[in-house]
């Protein structure tokens, strides 16, 4: 500790002190100098001793000696090596019985041992950087000591606050006030910025100077300039005593500098210092100008301003602590009004009044005492940014407005303190709190947000996406390491947070009423769409699907854990194995029920994203063994089924949620459920569940039906596969029992039990389970006789399960199903009994399809059964009054006419998927409660297996399609634009396809039975073509059957029998449907007759087997899809790998499917000749397959048009394009020609060319122009003047379209105007498209002229761009309206020229061109002479040219 300082005697040789300038190593030579003489220090350091130890020895005496005289500076009592830089242990009490001294003990190494972490502080000290300060010199005075400082020399212009303030205080403001103006380096330039000071704004200053000069009342303009004190300089920088002098000096040196200018001069000075200084100066020295002064006045204008309503606002999406910076500007302003407030606080404001008698409070401080008062009423912020949205306690929205008393907890914050309730920017700070309350009530209250969130309620009253906010903050990995903390409370609050955001109870609850749906056990996997993953895998098109996933897991191996949870949660949660810590949890910190349920959802909704996340969650260390052990025992407390029994845990007890998740996870492979079932015991587990009636189970009630119900759900997904199918002889007494007493649940239907829909489920799950099975035993005969066979293909066994012992089931299904189709007309009752009524007809659809294939069953007794069952159970229940009314349900209730039923939630994010079923569908929806669609396509479905095993049935079923609502329905679906391809929309459009299916296999059947099918016949091909470009991935088996038996059917197709070639004919000779035909000279059909459109129709119509199998054979990659949609669709069980459908990035099939083959020939063509190959000539079967491409294209064209609708017509023409670009001369092909041909007839209609949008993005195109430089060089090359090549080359010419694609024809590629010689009588495309508007664009019309007069362009060559280009120019030269003088030069100098021409028939044409006439040979009518007003502009342009020396015009 220093002490003091004592000055010493002075040595006779006195040493110099350093001087400024003087280098190190003057430095260094002074310290020599000064060791080299053992001089005594000028000061002593002396140690006084610590009055708390007393006296202590000299430690002078026992310092050791330095070796050498370096100059070393010594740390006493700290170890010379310093210790680790570890954390210093937490401070112990002094007083704590454990510390223990013996008083032999060293104090000095007691300090050593004890205190070693101070050196680690020291040797982390960093100092300040004052490289920026500047440093001046102290001023040197004649007293030995520095003058001393008094209080009463404070600055009198630092004005202190009505309270009391320190001498420090005050000081210090005083600096501060000081340190304001902006210091000037030297007198000169304090002289320059003195008067810039004045010159700068002198309208300003003359406003403010009635204000200043009030008093009196002198208003001379002089007076604007005089101040008597300066504005900015003070004279602080100029280190002298006399520096405020010197500053007053230089100030009224401006001061006459200004008197003696001029107003001009003044204004002129202005102008220049204006322009040199930076504007950030100029507005500073402005600011320094106005003073206090207009503070104050913004002040009062911003309080007299009035209120204005601003609505409640999240913040952008950048984070939540950038999100709260908008609220900047009324927090400002709410703090200015607050420092003014402070100022008038009174006794009355305060709650408590303050007293004389009380000590101390004679001088009341009501600055200190105004956190006593009061908060004020909340109001909207001035403010047109939004105000920050604050939530309560319970995740509820707070209005701004709301005043809520402050004993509910809400106002705890700063900013806003008047506002009741929490940010999330500060809801975010509380959750990183030390203390375990305030984490655990921050994450509550996130996850009560997110909930709500997703619930829609905050939809109307916020901007913005919470969740979205929430997610870019990094509330998931928030999350995520609040899973990791060590105290339960918080380990549970994060738990529920997670739920919240990952699981919606509402799309779980959707899903399971679709299990018992047709093929309702497939589902898509929740695996959001992501568009850079999409690119890549086009760009890995050539890999095979092994390689492509592999190559994407490597990928996501080697990206951030928040580059992958950015675009998909699930897999970023999976990245940092959340499975491990989710088991940990179970099987160490065993919670409360509450989080094991919440963590069971969350299992199971990760099971849900995709097969690869159940691999990872079955390889997760003992996390299925804990599930199954803790959660699914077969024996546990039986005080767990008494009433009002309070589990305090849920470990040792059976478990529905548990039981659902093997089931989610069991439907992701069928490798899955075999280790399900045999390495953690499941099968046990079905035996323990379903044997049992679950009112004998000990459990609550409906835990029990829960339970029992994912029991056989999950021995559904088994025998799905082929498996656990053993189980069913040990089981089947159980399941003819529950059987038995199906029916008993119609006598409970009228009672209002909630108990009666869980088990209607229930019973659907069972009779499910036994579709399954069904499907599995018809297999066996088919495996037995390939398993005899000596085929080296892989031997699959046969199951376990014979078709005998299935069999004997359907008598009961049947008349079970009897009784429940009798209460079809009880419209509540029938709508809790139709999903059981549904799953009973899918069962006879599919025991009636695999009893027809087993050779046991006598085949003539199968058809009376199927008879026996139309006559008595089937046409009466279709003619009954109630079926009337579910037809006419399926347009409200369908997707596809209700787009906006698909829509996404407000609060979805791409990262998380979701079914957006939040808050119930309603019931008149595809899955909602009236839904006739899951009972229709049952009952289609079975009538569609009867009719295939029955042909003499089909006439039964006519009236089917004879309902007007079905017709209605179908007529609307296919029209309507289906809604995009979403996870919310897939899942519901999958089973409405379903319906449209057999619809038209039920139709395909009628043709030629029913006398009403001829009306309807178009209706439903155009059906088939739509289902066919919007079917879904997993539907590949309906898309090929609708190839092969309904797209190209001729039964659909009636136009091609009833006159319809002979009608386009008529059409044409009566100019109603085309224009003008295309002749081909020089092509291969100019040998022969040209066919008509009638001819070229009816050729395609008796090709359409052809046809058929040209598009089958090109759709042949997707074979793999096929093989496993077939095994699904098939019940085919022991092929299917998986429950779980493809990933849905779109429709099977692209929207452009009938241009499929002729894009995949040009690919194979660009292809090879990319890779160096020359295609000189092309197979036959290439030709024929762009014959038959382009003849069904024809036909749909003609018969079909709307069902090409949503194929832009640019699109159309850049696929035809393709036919010039493939090879050299397949366009020469006399076929190829005539429909390539007759198709651009009906595409150049106006109609169609009004469609015509080349600016536009197309599907499967990445740039029009690059399509369109490729076809130019292909023309130069292989053409041959080919009249019909030569229209697709002149089509994207017209004026409308991109002037690029103009100027690459007379830029570029102008030899090409020779050879484009496409006469005006065959050219299909009014040349008024071409010419109108009149070319703006200087460039090209400097290209036509240019191009006319070197005679690349000639009427004779090119006769079609003859025409453009002499109306452009034409209007060009003759225009007189005001534009740019660069193109009134340019066309005052084309129209010299123009007159000057030596070819005078081009001269004429330019000249005297009126307008377009098609009939004219040139295409364009010419003046007889010259107009007037033409007549005397060229005159005028003539003679200026000519300085007044123009010969005469004769016109």
């Amino acid at each position: 500790m220093v002490s003091g300082i004592s000055p010493q005697k002075q040595d006779d040789k006195m040493f110099s002190r350093p001087k400024p300038g003087e280098s190190e190593a003057d430095l260094i030579h002074f310290q020599n100098q000064f060791l080299a003489a053992r001089a005594s220090p000028a000061v002593k350091i002396v140690k006084k001793a610590d009055k708390r130890k007393g006296e202590e020895r000299n430690t002078d005496t026992e310092r050791p000696q330095l070796q050498d005289s370096k100059d070393v500076v010594m740390l006493d009592d700290f170890p010379d090596i310093l210790p680790a830089l570890t954390p210093g242990p937490p401070k112990k009490s002094k007083i704590k019985s454990a510390c223990v001294h013996f008083d032999d003990e060293d104090p000095e190494e007691r300090l050593e041992n004890h205190d070693q972490h101070i050196t680690a502080v020291f040797s982390k000290i960093i100092e300040r950087d004052t490289s920026a300060e500047a440093v001046t010199m102290p001023v040197p005075t004649g007293d030995p000591f520095p003058r001393i400082f008094h209080r009463s020399e404070i600055k009198s212009e630092v004005k202190v606050g009505s309270g009391r303030k320190s001498i420090f205080a005050q000081k210090m403001a005083a600096r501060r006030a000081a340190e304001k103006p902006a210091t000037a380096p030297s007198a000169e330039c304090t002289q320059i910025a003195s008067a810039s000071l004045d010159v700068l704004n002198p309208e300003g200053s003359a406003e403010e100077a009635p204000e200043a000069n009030s008093s009196n009342g002198d208003n001379k303009a002089d007076d604007v300039f005089i101040s008597q004190r300066p504005c900015i300089i003070t004279g602080e920088g100029l280190g002298c005593q006399k520096s405020e002098q010197e500053a007053q000096a230089i100030h009224e040196e401006n001061l006459e500098k200004l008197q003696s200018m001029s107003q001009e001069e003044i204004l002129k000075e202005q102008e220049r210092l204006l322009a040199q200084l930076d504007p950030s100066l100029v507005a500073f020295l402005k600011s320094r100008r106005s003073g206090n002064v207009g503070q104050k006045n913004e002040i009062k204008m911003e309080q007299n301003r009035p209120e204005e309503f601003v609505e409640s606002l999240t913040v952008p999406q950048c984070g939540v602590g950038t999100s709260l910076s908008m609220q900047e500007s009324g927090l400002e302003e709410s703090g200015r009004r607050d420092e003014n407030m402070k100022m008038e606080i009174t006794d009355d404001d305060l709650p408590v009044k303050p007293r004389k008698e009380w000590i101390h409070m004679d001088n009341v401080e009501f600055e200190k005492l105004e956190w006593m008062k009061d908060l004020p009423s909340p109001r909207q912020k001035k403010t047109k940014k939004g105000m920050q949205a604050r939530f309560s306690l319970k995740g509820d929205l707070i209005p701004a407005d709301a005043d809520l008393p402050t004993h509910l907890g809400l106002h705890h914050h700063g900013e806003e303190a008047e506002r009741a309730g929490y940010s999330l920017q500060e809801l975010f700070h509380l959750s990183r709190s030390q203390l375990i309350q305030q984490r655990t009530l921050a994450l509550q209250v996130l996850g009560r947000i997110v909930q709500k969130a997703r619930a829609g309620e905050f939809a109307s009253s916020l901007k913005g996406s919470v969740l979205r906010l929430l997610l870019d903050a990094g509330f998931l990995f928030l999350l995520r390491f609040s899973l990791d903390d060590a105290v339960d409370n918080v380990m549970a609050a994060s738990v529920g947070a997670l739920r919240a955001l990952l699981v919606s109870s509402d799309d779980e609850k959707y899903l399971d009423c679709t299990f018992s749906w047709y093929q309702g056990m497939a589902a898509f996997p929740f695996v959001p769409n992501n568009e850079e993953e999409e690119e890549e895998e086009e760009e890995e098109e050539e890999l095979t699907g092994t390689e492509k996933s592999q190559n994407k897991k490597q990928k996501d191996e080697n990206k951030p854990d928040a580059d992958v949870a950015r675009y998909d949660v699930v897999k970023g949660l999976l990245k940092t194995r959340i499975q491990h810590r989710l088991r940990y949890i179970l099987e160490v910190v065993r919670p409360v029920p509450t989080v094991v349920l919440d963590i069971l959802h969350i299992l199971t909704r990760i099971a849900r994203h995709s097969s690869e996340a159940c691999i990872q969650l079955l390889d997760c260390p003992r996390l299925i063994e804990t599930i199954v052990r803790e959660f699914l025992p077969t024996r546990w407390d039986p005080h767990v089924a008494e009433p009002g029994c309070l589990l305090t845990s849920l470990h040792g007890v059976a478990c529905a949620a548990a039981m659902k998740f093997i089931r989610v996870l069991a439907s992701g492979g069928r490798n899955a459920t075999a280790r399900l079932l045999n390495k953690f015991e499941m099968k046990s587990r079905l035996i323990r569940f379903t044997a049992e009636d679950p009112q004998d189970l000990l459990l609550p009630r409906e835990e029990a039906i829960r339970l029992n119900t994912e029991a056989f759900r999950l021995w559904a997904v088994a025998a799905g596969y082929g498996q656990a199918c053993d189980l069913y002889r040990d089981l089947y007494p159980v399941l003819v029992r529950i059987l038995q007493s199906l029916p008993e649940l119609l006598s409970t239907s009228h009672e209002k039990n909630p108990m009666f829909e869980l088990s209607v489920q229930r019973a659907a799950a069972v009779v499910t389970l036994l579709v399954n099975v069904t499907q599995t035993a018809g297999c066996t005969v088919e495996l037995q006789a390939k398993l005899s066979s000596c085929e080296d293909s892989e031997q699959i066994p046969p199951p376990p399960v014979s078709w005998n012992q299935v069999s004997g089931l359907q008598p009961f299904l049947e008349t079970s199903m009897k009784k429940f189709l009798q209460v079809i007309s009880w419209t509540e009752t029938w709508q809790i009994l139709q999903p059981l009524t549904t799953t009973y007809m899918i069962y006879l659809g599919v025991y009636y399809s695999a009893c027809s294939q087993q050779p046991s069953v006598n085949p003539v007794d199968c058809l009376e059964e199927l008879e026996r069952l139309t006559s008595e159970v089937l046409q009466p229940l279709l003619s009954q009054p109630a079926m009337h009314s579910m037809w006419d349900l399926l347009r409200p209730c369908s997707a596809l006419c209700n787009p906006l039923s698909c829509s996404p939630a407000p609060e979805s994010v791409f990262s998380i998927v979701s079914l957006s079923c939040t808050g119930g569908k309603p019931p008149l929806s595809l899955v909602g409660s009236k839904s006739p669609f899951p009972f229709l396509t049952a009952l289609l479905f079975l009538i569609n297996s009867i009719t295939h095993i029955h042909k003499g049935l089909i006439s039964k079923y006519s009236s089917v399609l004879s309902f007007e609502g079905l017709k209605d329905y179908l007529h609307q679906s296919w029209q309507t634009a289906p809604p995009s391809v979403t996870p919310a929309s897939a899942w519901m459009l999958r089973h409405e396809y379903h319906l449209q299916y057999f619809a038209l296999v039920l139709a395909r059947k009628m043709a030629g039975t029913c006398p009403d099918y001829s009306r309807h016949a178009s209706l439903y091909h155009c059906v088939a073509m739509a289902l066919l470009s919007r079917l879904l991935p997993g539907s590949e088996h309906l898309a090929y059957e609708i190839l092969l038996d309904l797209a190209f059917n001729p039964e659909f197709l009636l136009e091609g029998k009833t006159g319809g070639p002979e009608a386009a004919d008529f059409s044409d000779i009566l100019h109603l449907g085309t224009s003008a035909k295309l002749s081909q000279p020089g092509s291969a059909a100019a040998s022969s007759s040209k066919p008509t459109r009638g001819a070229l129709l009816r050729d395609s119509y008796q090709n359409l087997p052809a046809i058929r199998s040209c598009y089958l054979s090109h759709f042949v990659h997707l074979q793999p899809a096929l093989v496993h949609s077939q095994a699904s669709y098939q019940g085919r069980n022991y092929l299917i790998q998986s429950m779980l459908l493809p990933e849905v990035r779109g429709p099977i099939l692209p929207s452009d499917w009938p241009f499929f083959p002729l894009i995949s020939l040009y690919n194979k063509v660009t292809n090879a000749e990319t890779r160096g190959a020359v295609l000189n000539s092309l197979p036959l079967d290439l030709v024929n397959t762009v014959t038959w491409n382009l003849q069904w294209v024809l036909l749909l064209e003609t018969w079909r048009p709307k069902t090409l609708q949503t194929i832009p017509t640019a699109a159309k023409l850049a696929r035809l394009m393709c036919i010039f670009l493939t090879g050299s001369d397949l366009f020469l092909e006399a076929p190829i020609h005539c429909y390539t041909a007759a198709l651009l007839s009906m595409y150049c209609q106006p109609k169609a060319l009004d469609s015509l949008n080349l600016d536009a993005p197309l599907p499967g195109l990445a740039s029009f122009h690059d399509l369109y430089i490729s076809l130019l060089e292909q023309f130069e090359g292989v053409s041959f003047g080919d009249p019909l090549f030569g229209v697709f080359v002149l089509l994207p010419l017209q004026k409308r379209f991109s002037v690029h694609l103009r100027l690459s024809v007379f830029g570029e590629h102008t030899s090409i105007l020779r050879a484009l010689g496409v006469p005006l009588q065959q050219f299909p495309v009014p040349l008024e498209r071409y010419t109108s508007p009149p070319e703006d664009n200087l460039n090209l019309l400097r290209h036509y002229f240019r191009t006319l007069v070197t005679g690349a362009l000639r009427n004779t060559w090119c006769p079609v761009l003859y025409v453009v280009a002499v109306a452009h120019v034409n209007s060009f030269i003759f225009s007189q309206d005001s534009t740019t003088q660069e193109a009134d030069a340019a066309r005052k100098s084309m129209l010299r020229k123009t007159w000057l021409l030596v070819d005078e028939t081009l001269k004429k044409h330019l000249l005297y061109y009126r307008l377009l006439n098609a009939e004219s040979p040139l295409g364009f009518d010419l003046y007889e002479q010259l107009p007037p007003i033409r007549l005397k502009y060229l005159q005028m342009v003539m003679q200026k040219d000519n300085k007044g020396n123009a010969p005469v015009l004769v016109s």
